[in-house]
């Protein structure tokens, strides 16, 4: 018999010191769940989630990226750092392959996630997606971003799309006559004029939910990018946006987005050029991009890092082999 406390025999208590204790069994371990991914999350962190959680019950807003290999992570976690100096209150949605970079940052929700595209630049879809599993809203920032600033926690974001830099007519920007081929072809699939679409620049940009017309929005993403890969045309998701969201009339938006200061390479060089910044004032977020997205590596690590991209792209061809094999119409006529 299972007792629910320590029983001894009375008749003995006073004349033996060897007492008979007997326990309840031991109740089975129930693993708790994450509300966010529904999965098993370990007791040592679950305080930690409810932090995480009640934030985010409190703030329908948040950051998101997406992080692959070592490189990448590397940059990714400066820019949670970044994020976690100036803006704790704002949670940072990580789409990873290795997600165990990112246990030390409490603002951080890392997802894993391996690549699935050829080029690595349409899988921003999937970050997108969770991140608006999540919240009403998320700022897409590129991994190798730093944040300089205090992002304003009252920022308020319409429906749709809105992004820091719009190209309104494509064919106005793009003078590439090959995806300019390929651009014309998949608006005539769409029944779309090209002349009408607007080039997302993808380095930083908000997509808020819109009555569901998000979700029809990241399934056309969804299914131009493989024609576009198809075609070896993987980088310009910027393309693919405009495409998309034209397509199920989901709102586009430029803003300047004048309240985020950031760091971006690209743009960065651009401004340095039309002479409105100046190289030494960030020369230390350029050297420290340079030493992590290409760090020195030995002639067996550059070897076994080749062997493995060729590998992965070669399944990642056969997938989309596959996915485009059920609609051959759509991608092959």
């Amino acid at each position: 018999m299972v007792l629910a406390r320590t029983v001894v025999d009375q008749n003995l208590r006073k004349n033996c010191s060897n007492r008979v204790i007997y326990r309840t069994a031991p109740k089975p371990r129930v693993p708790r769940i994450c509300r966010v991914c529904a999965s098993p999350i370990d007791v040592k962190i679950s305080s930690r989630l409810k932090v995480i959680l009640r934030t985010m019950n409190q703030s329908n807003f948040c950051c998101c990226t997406l992080a692959l290999g070592d490189n990448y992570c590397a940059l990714a976690l400066d820019l949670a750092k970044d994020l976690e100096k100036y803006s704790p209150e704002i949670r940072f949605v990580v789409l990873t392959d290795r997600p165990q970079y990112f246990s030390v940052q409490s603002n951080v929700l890392a997802f894993e996630h391996h690549q699935l595209s050829l080029g690595c630049y349409h899988d921003k879809r999937f970050a997108i997606a969770k991140a608006l599993s999540i919240f009403h809203s998320c700022l897409f920032l590129d991994a190798d971003m730093r944040i300089l600033a205090p992002i304003p926690a009252n920022l308020k974001w319409e429906p749709g799309i809105t992004a820091k830099i719009v190209w309104t007519n494509i064919l106005k920007h793009n003078k590439n006559q090959f995806e300019i081929k390929l651009l014309e072809q998949m608006a005539k699939k769409l029944d779309l004029q090209l002349e009408n679409i607007s080039f997302v620049h993808e380095c930083l940009f908000v997509v808020t939910r819109d009555s569901g017309i998000e979700q029809k929005f990241l399934q056309y993403w969804d299914k131009i990018a493989p024609y576009f890969e198809l075609r070896g045309f993987y980088r310009g998701e910027g393309h693919t946006i405009g495409l998309a969201a034209a397509k199920v009339g989901l709102t586009i938006r430029q803003d300047p987005m004048e309240k985020i200061t950031f760091f971006k390479d690209k743009l960065e060089l651009q401004a340095i050029k039309k002479g409105t910044s100046n190289y030494a004032d960030k020369a230390i977020y350029f050297e420290r991009q340079q030493s992590l997205e290409y760090p020195q590596r030995s002639i067996y690590k550059k070897l076994l890092d080749k062997l493995k991209r060729l590998i992965g792209n070669l399944y990642r061809t056969l997938l989309l082999r596959i996915i485009t094999f059920m609609d051959i119409k759509f991608y092959y006529f």
